[in-house]
């Protein structure tokens, strides 16, 4: 697997004890040896998150048009969980609810659990 076009979205959090950081989820895309196929990837804080493109008809993965995200964590041997709202009609959107999700696996108020 090669990887190809890196895409970086920050986060702005506080952190422990107050304090503002920042954070970045860069996506890179997979490249495949079937051409067709639209996947991309990224880590952060112990998630993995994969967003891929799908369609009704034509090449590549078939599901319901759009860009579907899903995450997991890293070092456990766990299914992918698809994130609320896919698929998205946008990368951008499926990045930031990528985003939204990884502030709310990383929460120190986990209430909303």
């Amino acid at each position: 697997m090669r990887c190809h076009t890196k895409f970086a979205t920050h986060r702005l959090d506080w952190g422990r004890g107050g304090f503002l950081r920042r954070r970045i989820m860069q996506f890179s895309r997979v490249i495949t040896p079937i051409e067709d196929i639209q996947i991309w990837n990224a880590s952060s804080d112990g998630f993995s998150f994969v967003i891929s493109y799908e369609s009704r008809n034509g090449p590549g993965l078939q599901g319901n048009p759009g860009f579907v995200a899903s995450w997991r964590p890293l070092y456990q041997n766990r299914f992918a969980v698809k994130v609320i709202g896919s698929p998205f009609k946008t990368l951008i959107a499926a990045e930031q609810a990528c985003e939204v999700m990884l502030g709310h696996l990383t929460s120190d108020d986990r209430s909303l659990s």
